[in-house]
C-alpha cells in the first residue's frame, strides 16, 4: 500500500521532530561544555559551502574538547536517522560538509598547534593551514599537499579531503603524509592510528575489543579481496574518489595502515581529532618555464617529455583562461602589486606581440624547477626547452625572475575568482571539476572532453585549468542556477564528462573528493564487486550510520538535484 502525506500531516511529522531534537539538544547541553546552537543565522551559515547545494542543518554543536565529541557520538548513536557531519572552512566544491541534520564545528575550539619535532607537526583539525604554514615555515617544514583554498581551508578538511594542489606532482597528496590520526569512533571511544608493522598488527589482531574487532574486520576485508581492490585501483597518480583500500595492506611486508583510510574519507569513518603530519623542507629557488601549443596534437608525448625530467610543478590552462586574464587586466596588475602598468606590459612584450600575431594559444603551459642552485635550475630549463622544440610550440620562455612567475601564477590560480566576482546573474557549479586522466591520452581525450562542454554554451560559461602532469582538470562552469532548464543539464552533462573519463581509466576527482555530487558515479567509476568493499568498510567502522551518511556510499542521482542552491 502506497502511504500518502497530507501537507498537514508532513506539518505534524516535522513539528514532532524539533520536539525531540530539542528535548536531545537540552538534555546534550547539560553533557558537554561547549556550544548548541540552532538560531537561524548560524543554521544558514552552515548550510552552503562553496559547492552547488544548499542543506540546512537541525543543529550546530561546537564541542570543546575529545570529551564532547565522544560524549556527542555516543548519544546520537541512540537516535536512528540522526547523524553528525564535521565541518571546518567550508571550502570545499562537493557538499561534503552538509547535513540535514547535526552538524560538528571543529574551527572554534579545536584550533591549537600542539608542537613540532626536527620532521613532524601536531595539530587539531580546526586549525587554518595558513596559520600552520606559518609556524611551520619558521621552522623550515612545509606540509606540500595544499589546496588552492590555502589561504581558507583548514588542515582537518585537508586531510578528509585527501587534499592536493600544485606541488602535488613531485611531493605527493596529503595521505603521504600522515604520521598519525586520532580519531573518535562509533563505539564513542577515542583511538590512535598509524602505520603498524607485522608484530604491531598482529598484537591488534589479538585484542578482544572494538578496535580489536575493527583491525579483524578491516585485515580479513583487504587481504581477501586484494584482487578486486588492485583491479579496481585508477590508473592515475591522484585520486580521491572511493575508499583508499589499495594504500591501506602491504601484503609482502604484512602491514597496516588505516590513516590511509581515514585520509580522504571525509568524516564517514568517525570525527579526527588530532593529525601529526611529516613535513619536509622547502627548495629555495624555481625556475620557471612557459609554452604556448596551438594544438593538442602530441601532447600525451610532450607531457611524457617534460616529466621526464621531474618538474616540481607541471601547470596548464586554455585559451578562455587567457581571455579571461585579458578581460580583467586591470585588476590583475592590481593583485601584482605593479603601481605603474608600463612596468608590467615591458616585461610581458614577446608574449604579447606573439598572441597579437597568432591570437591566443590553445593551451598555455607552465613548468618550475626547484632546488638550491638557481644556475643549475636555469640550465635544466634550457635543456628542456630544446627538446620540447620538436613538438613546435608557438613560443617558450623561460622566465627571468620571481615578479614574471608571479604574473603567470596569478593567471593560473586567480582568473576563475575573478570572473566569478565580475560576472552577473551566475554563479560557480563545481560539477565537473576535478577529473583525471593518465597524461599519455592528453591528446584524445582534451578534444573530446571540449566537444562535449561546447554541445553546452548555451548553458554555462566555462574554462579548462589544472595540474597537466598528473592529468588533472579543473573546469567549473558559471550558470545561471535559478533557471529550471540550466539546472535539469547538469546531471546530463556529468554523466557524459565522467562517461568519457572512466573510458580511459581516469578518476572523478583527483583531490576534491565525492561529496553530494560525485559519489553517485563511484559504483560506475569502481565496479560493483568494489563498490560493495566500500558499503562493508563504511559498515565496519559506522555500522549505525551516523558519520556523514550519502558520502562515499549510498549517493543518490535523485537526491543531489533537489538540493541545489539557487
Amino acid at each position: 500500500m502506497v502511504s500518502v502525506h497530507t501537507q498537514a500531516q508532513t506539518g505534524q511529522k516535522h513539528a514532532i521532530l524539533d520536539e525531540v531534537m530539542d528535548e536531545f539538544l537540552k538534555t546534550l547541553s547539560s553533557r558537554i561544555t561547549g556550544d548548541i546552537t540552532t538560531d537561524e543565522a548560524t543554521l544558514r551559515s552552515a548550510s552552503r559551502d562553496t559547492s552547488l547545494f544548499e542543506l540546512k542543518p537541525l543543529a550546530v554543536i561546537v564541542p570543546k574538547n575529545v570529551s564532547d565529541i565522544t560524549t556527542i557520538v555516543r548519544a546520537v548513536g541512540e537516535h536512528e536517522g540522526w547523524s553528525l557531519t564535521a565541518r571546518s572552512g567550508g571550502t570545499g566544491m562537493d557538499g561534503g560538509a552538509l547535513s540535514e541534520s547535526i552538524v560538528l564545528d571543529m574551527t572554534k575550539y579545536f584550533s591549537h598547534i600542539k608542537g613540532f619535532t626536527q620532521t613532524t607537526g601536531t595539530v587539531e583539525p580546526g586549525v587554518f593551514f595558513r596559520d600552520f604554514d606559518r609556524e611551520s615555515m619558521k621552522r623550515g617544514l612545509l606540509m606540500p599537499s595544499y589546496p588552492a583554498s590555502r589561504e581558507l581551508c583548514t588542515v582537518g578538511g585537508m586531510v578528509a579531503n585527501n587534499a592536493g594542489g600544485e606541488l602535488t606532482l613531485a611531493y605527493g597528496k596529503t595521505a603521504d603524509y600522515i604520521r598519525e590520526l586520532r580519531v573518535v569512533l562509533s563505539d564513542g571511544n577515542e583511538y590512535t592510528f598509524g602505520k603498524l608493522s607485522h608484530e604491531a598488527l598482529e598484537q591488534k589482531l589479538l585484542q578482544k575489543d572494538f578496535e580489536g574487532d575493527l583491525y579483524r574486520r578491516m585485515y580479513a576485508l583487504v587481504k581477501n579481496n586484494q584482487q578486486i581492490i588492485q583491479d579496481a585501483r585508477p590508473q592515475v597518480t591522484k585520486n580521491s574518489s572511493g575508499y583508499a583500500l589499495w594504500d591501506v595492506y602491504d601484503p609482502h611486508k604484512e602491514t597496516l595502515d588505516l590513516t590511509r583510510l581515514f585520509t580522504g574519507s571525509q568524516g564517514t569513518l568517525g570525527i579526527i581529532t588530532e593529525i601529526t603530519f611529516d613535513l619536509v623542507p622547502p627548495d629555495p629557488h624555481s625556475q620557471m618555464m612557459i609554452l604556448f601549443l596551438d594544438s593538442f596534437e602530441g601532447l600525451g608525448e610532450l607531457v611524457k617529455t617534460v616529466l621526464a625530467h621531474t618538474p616540481t610543478t607541471f601547470e596548464s590552462y586554455d585559451d578562455k583562461t587567457l581571455r579571461l586574464a585579458l578581460r580583467f587586466f586591470v585588476q590583475f596588475v592590481k593583485r601584482l602589486g605593479f603601481k605603474n602598468i608600463f612596468t608590467l606590459l615591458k616585461g610581458s612584450i614577446p608574449e604579447a606581440l606573439s598572441i597579437a600575431r597568432h591570437g591566443l594559444p590553445k593551451l598555455v603551459l607552465q613548468i618550475t624547477f626547484d632546488g638550491k642552485d638557481p644556475v643549475l635550475l636555469k640550465k635544466k630549463a634550457e635543456m628542456l626547452a630544446k627538446e620540447l622544440a620538436m613538438f613546435k610550440p608557438r613560443y617558450v620562455e623561460i622566465l627571468k625572475n620571481k615578479k614574471e612567475m608571479e604574473e603567470y601564477w596569478l593567471i593560473r590560480r586567480e582568473s576563475f575568482n575573478l570572473l566569478r566576482h565580475k560576472s552577473k546573474h551566475v554563479s560557480t557549479a563545481p560539477f565537473i571539476d576535478d577529473i583525471v586522466v593518465p597524461p599519455r591520452v592528453l591528446s584524445e581525450f582534451l578534444p573530446k572532453l571540449y566537444a562535449i562542454l561546447n554541445e553546452y554554451n548555451d548553458y554555462m560559461i566555462h574554462n579548462i585549468a589544472g595540474h597537466i602532469g598528473n592529468g588533472n582538470f579543473h573546469i567549473i562552469p558559471l550558470m545561471n542556477l535559478s533557471d529550471e532548464n540550466v539546472r535539469k543539464v547538469i546531471p546530463e552533462i556529468a554523466q557524459k564528462v565522467y562517461n568519457l573519463v572512466f573510458s580511459y581509466k581516469g578518476s572523478a576527482s583527483g583531490e576534491h573528493n565525492d561529496g553530494i555530487i560525485r559519489t553517485p558515479f563511484l559504483r560506475q567509476q569502481f565496479g560493483d564487486d568494489m563498490y560493495k568493499l566500500f558499503e562493508q568498510t563504511k559498515n565496519i567502522f559506522d555500522p549505525k550510520g551516523i558519520f556523514n551518511p550519502g558520502k562515499k556510499v549510498r549517493g543518490s542521482l535523485e537526491y543531489a538535484p533537489k538540493h541545489l542552491h539557487s
